[in-house]
């Protein structure tokens, strides 16, 4: 399984660390074994297959589809106030956190925001947590936004986009250590595909249809 690179930075001092534990006491160094494994699990970074079809947008996250709603998208990314519909995609320290473009497009904004780190599940962590928003602008004028959100125990968003370049639908574009949530603001109008509870893929799953009328999702996954 590849690594991210930003897993190079910890692996490392993980195995540091299990032979100190080894030095002071075996059995504590097997925990830092454990340890080490799970921080190069954390860090996988794994090929997906993402569908090509014009119109499909694709979760930006590994994780569970935590809430639907409709709310306006982030004040700093200046898209107006009106409501529009957001899907939340919770990660745990277990998921994989590469995040990936939702949908091709143009970067037209890009802006971190310093906050608090409530815990991710929270509704008002939209609003308060550390935040990474992006707005990204469709070929036909339409926008979307998504949101990196910092959770109770993450503490780095990486982002690696810059405004004015231009995105492929499942490209990887940055990661959130350890255990956060990704939010995607869909144009007005937009029908979630996705049932709150399911288990959604970065850069295969699809959110919604742009291109099609089929009506929303109803019911929670079980």
């Amino acid at each position: 399984m590849p690594i991210h690179p930003e897993g190079w930075r910890f692996i490392p001092l993980f195995a540091a660390g299990t032979l100190l534990l080894f030095w002071l006491w075996s059995p504590l160094g097997w925990l830092g074994v454990l340890l080490t494994i799970w921080c190069a699990f954390f860090f996988r970074n794994p090929e997906r297959i993402t569908p090509s079809r014009d119109g499909l947008v694709i979760s930006p996250a590994d994780g569970v589809v935590q809430m639907i709603v409709d709310a306006p998208p982030p004040l700093e990314l200046a898209m107006g106030d009106a409501p529009l519909p957001r899907i939340s995609i919770f990660m745990n320290v277990f998921n994989v956190h590469v995040n990936r473009a939702p949908f091709a497009g143009k970067i037209l904004k890009r802006v971190y925001s310093p906050g608090k780190f409530f815990n991710a599940s929270l509704d008002k962590a939209s609003a308060f947590n550390e935040r990474m928003a992006v707005r990204l602008g469709l070929d036909d004028g339409r926008e979307i936004a998504f949101v990196q959100i910092a959770g109770l125990v993450a503490r780095r968003i990486r982002c690696d986009l810059g405004e004015g370049q231009t995105v492929r639908a499942g490209e990887r574009f940055g990661l959130i250590r350890f255990g956060s949530r990704v939010d995607v603001y869909l144009p007005a109008g937009s029908k979630p595909l996705v049932m709150i509870g399911q288990t959604a893929i970065a850069g295969e799953t699809v959110l919604a249809d742009l291109a099609s009328d089929e009506p929303q999702r109803q019911g929670e996954a079980r």
